[in-house]
């Protein structure tokens, strides 16, 4: 199942320490206006007359509903009421082929001031391949672009990495007329798409907590990745402006070896205090890169060993331990109401910390981004109900149904806090200084 092998590899990732405190998280105003006018009146972000195309989600298009529920049923829960997601969206154990459910996902998406989703793409004919065409559709009505993240579908994903970002060029951009395929605009006006992979560059071997050596079986050489994208780049050359290339990598001497032109980094354990220190190591090795905006992380857990075989986290594996709620703390009751409510004013801080440092070190003109005039921000995520990081509205929990109670769910009192917080965020940027007063001062954007 593609979440077990995302899961495990973000469970070797460094770790971040815990969320700074909630004082101080939005940037003084001078800042806010320093990237609307710039030092001599030069805005930063007023080069990207898109901007809200420079905003992207993580979108998920795996979920399938009644009577199979794919995904929901993910480490043996039962749905409809028992869901594999530490929260009940407000939508419930949905089918994302439903169009009636794309199109309140759409609009969720536009009025959150966001232009564009990146689809977790698992391969030629997959379940996620064949969802995109009906997405697009109704993403494109609403304004929306589309993009892809090209996941570890197989081992031998690397040597196909050239076809592959050719083949979802050509279905989903020309045969469309890239009716609804994200163009990113630089600074200069220069258009390309723009691609990001996960699990790219990886280490040839890992050792366990028993010592015991392991071959990473889908490890890709540096080598191979080269020929990869130069033979892409040469087949594009007279197609776009550019093609931008992001590995979900921290490899700063690997990374540019491969041919990536820079780093899109998934993980939210890697905290917003270490944004800058990053972008600082990327802009040595000449990289772009983008850190994400996140609202921390509360993944749910197996309940029994999964039968052998499987490929879902087994706890009874002596090196598996359960991964810790980022940004929320360790421990947290959660059948209490005030600790999910301390949980989501922990989670609001997230979100407004990770935007505060993504936006910071772009627009830095010491940094490569803004010298290269490059701007992009992936939103991690929409709708990863398993990792529990989703801003689609998830319901309050005074609406939990009655069959559902039992189960022990996260929701707060306001299942769209995520979604309010981050449309403020995105709206400071885009419209007059007055709105940062009033976002600012909104009792009701804050969980006290």
């Amino acid at each position: 199942m593609p979440v077990a092998s995302r899961r495990a590899f973000l469970g070797r990732a460094l770790r971040a320490g815990a969320a700074s405190s909630a004082a101080s998280l939005l940037p003084a105003p001078s800042a806010w206006a320093s990237l609307r006018r710039g030092p001599e009146g030069a805005a930063p972000l007023a080069r990207f007359p898109d901007l809200k195309r420079h905003f992207v989600f993580e979108y998920y298009p795996w979920y399938g509903g009644p009577p199979d529920y794919a995904h929901w049923d993910y480490l043996d829960r039962q749905p409809p009421y028992d869901i594999a997601s530490a929260f009940v969206p407000r939508l419930g154990p949905y089918d994302v082929a439903s169009f009636s459910v794309l199109q309140q996902h759409a609009r969720w998406i536009r009025e959150s001031g966001v232009g564009a989703i990146a689809l977790s793409w698992w391969g030629r004919g997959s379940y996620e391949d064949l969802a995109a065409p009906r997405i697009m559709d109704v993403m494109g009505d609403h304004g929306i672009k589309v993009t892809f993240a090209l996941e570890p579908y197989a081992d031998d994903r690397g040597r196909r990495f050239a076809d592959d970002v050719l083949y979802l060029i050509e279905r989903f951009g020309e045969r469309r007329r890239f009716d609804a395929f994200l163009l990113l605009r630089n600074a200069d006006g220069a258009e390309g798409p723009v691609f990001k992979g996960f699990r790219c560059i990886l280490p040839e071997s890992s050792t366990d907590c028993r010592g015991q050596v392991h071959v990473t079986p889908d490890f890709t050489s540096d080598a191979v990745w080269r020929e990869q994208i130069d033979r892409l780049r040469t087949t594009l050359r007279g197609d776009f402006d550019h093609v931008t290339l992001l590995a979900d990598s921290l490899e700063f001497a690997r990374t540019p070896a491969s041919g990536f032109d820079g780093i899109g980094i998934y993980d939210n354990f890697i905290g917003p205090e270490r944004y800058r220190p990053l972008a600082e190591g990327a802009s040595r090795a000449g990289l772009l890169f983008s850190f994400n905006v996140n609202p921390g992380y509360d993944q749910i857990e197996p309940r029994l060993p999964p039968p052998d075989g499987s490929r879902a986290p087994d706890p009874s594996d002596p090196c598996y331990v359960p991964r810790p709620t980022a940004a929320a703390g360790d421990v947290v009751d959660w059948a209490r109401a005030e600790e999910r409510e301390k949980a989501a004013s922990a989670s609001t801080a997230r979100i407004r910390e990770s935007f505060e440092a993504t936006v910071d070190v772009q627009t830095d003109s010491s940094l490569s981004n803004a010298r290269r005039g490059f701007f992009l921000v992936y939103i991690n995520s929409f709708n990863e109900w398993h990792e529990g990081h989703a801003f689609e509205p998830m319901r309050d929990s005074a609406d939990l149904l009655l069959e559902e109670r039992p189960f022990g769910y996260h929701n707060p009192a306001r299942g769209d806090y995520r979604l309010r917080t981050l449309g403020a965020l995105v709206g400071a940027l885009r419209e007059p200084r007055p709105l940062f007063r009033e976002m600012t001062s909104r009792k009701d954007l804050v969980h006290a």
